[in-house]
């Protein structure tokens, strides 16, 4: 689900919603109610969990190998489990949609003291899908990972969501009887409805931009924007660039790149989303990829360096300038950096590069 291009956050909601071709189906599991029982294969690390007992609350998240927002909460996960083990706290890292289930043990070896909770892999003898993946993401209506269920210890379900949003008070709380688990409930079923009306307007989006109906594309977006608060639309400026490039309206759309990179120095992530629209999308001109390898140099800097998808982008950047062997150069640093699940992409660029060719990419 997560491809090398979507660490640029230019998924089609830069990265923050769910597939499009998910279909949002009533939950029959939520939360305040009873856990379903655990059902694991193998447990990879930690002492197994047969049941969950009274004495305990648990975390239960779900994760997986390919997934890249899964990795980046791994170290607050972590940081959890350490922190509350000796509390009552049980985090079991349940892994789920895993093509190949034999290298999740090699995975959190690799991890070392940076995962050092229970993991265990799904069940899948009786449903190819999983019985932990049914059971309780399918039926709770969870469609993207990672995701963390947090059961009480009357076995309740007293909490769901991303676990980057697990704050250390609620596990307080719900260890010490005081988390109102009725107006969590209520604010659940809020976040519910309002992810369904984001996947709804993300669909009208997704397909007003195949079919370049741009004013219909402005309208879903403008709905999508009224979901979230006003501190976070930013993230949505990738695909406002996109639009103004769709309708041909480049001296709007490198202003607001311009304009938006200046705003966010700080923020590298979000430059290298600016550079790559502008290096992905057909008819910009020299103007347009002047600007783009500008924002890619700038993300480089505040990244020292070090992030692989920021020197991909910027070689591509330096490559549609002309600048043929300093993007073999910033590429063969993105080989030297690149994860497992991004590297070929990488070495499939330099490959590229060096036979005087633009790497092909999917929008």
């Amino acid at each position: 689900m997560k491809s090398p291009v979507r660490f640029r956050a230019l998924a089609v909601l830069a990265g923050i919603l769910l597939a499009q071709s998910v279909a949002m189906a009533e939950a029959t599991l939520t939360v305040g109610d009873a856990a379903p029982k655990l059902q694991v294969a193998q447990w990879v690390q930690g002492d197994p969990v047969k049941e969950f007992d009274s004495n305990h609350v648990y975390v239960v998240e779900f994760w997986a190998t390919w997934c890249g927002p899964c990795r980046g909460s791994i170290p607050h996960l972590n940081e959890l489990a350490q922190k509350f083990k000796d509390k009552g706290v049980v985090v079991i890292g349940q892994d789920v949609w895993e093509q190949d289930d034999s290298g999740v043990a090699a995975f959190v070896k690799k991890m070392g003291d940076q995962m050092t909770y229970r993991v265990a892999l799904d069940d899948k003898s009786q449903d190819a899908s999983g019985a932990m993946a049914v059971n309780w993401m399918k039926a709770a209506d969870q469609h993207g990972i990672p995701t963390a269920f947090i059961i009480d210890k009357q076995g309740r379900i007293a909490w769901i969501g991303h676990p980057m949003s697990l704050k250390e008070q609620v596990l307080e709380d719900i260890l010490a009887g005081k988390f109102d688990l009725a107006a969590f409930a209520k604010k659940y079923e809020k976040l519910q409805q309002t992810q369904k009306l984001q996947i709804e307007l993300e669909q009208k989006l997704h397909h007003a931009m195949q079919d370049k109906n741009w004013d219909a594309a402005d309208a879903a977006l403008a709905g999508l924007e009224k979901t979230v608060p006003g501190g976070d639309r930013n993230q949505f400026t990738p695909l406002h660039l996109r639009i103004l490039l769709g309708r041909k309206d480049y001296n709007g759309a490198y202003k607001l790149a311009e304009l938006m990179s200046d705003a966010h120095q700080g923020d590298p992530a979000f430059q290298n989303g600016l550079a790559w629209t502008l290096a992905t999308t057909k008819g910009v001109d020299q103007r347009g990829l002047i600007l783009a390898e500008k924002i890619a140099e700038s993300a480089n800097e505040t990244a020292k360096g070090k992030l692989p998808q920021i020197l991909d982008t910027l070689a591509r950047t330096q490559f549609m300038n002309g600048k043929t062997k300093e993007a073999i150069g910033t590429e063969q640093k993105a080989v030297d950096l690149a994860p497992d699940e991004m590297k070929s992409f990488c070495q499939n660029s330099l490959m590229s590069y060096e036979q005087g060719r633009l790497p092909e990419v999917k929008q």
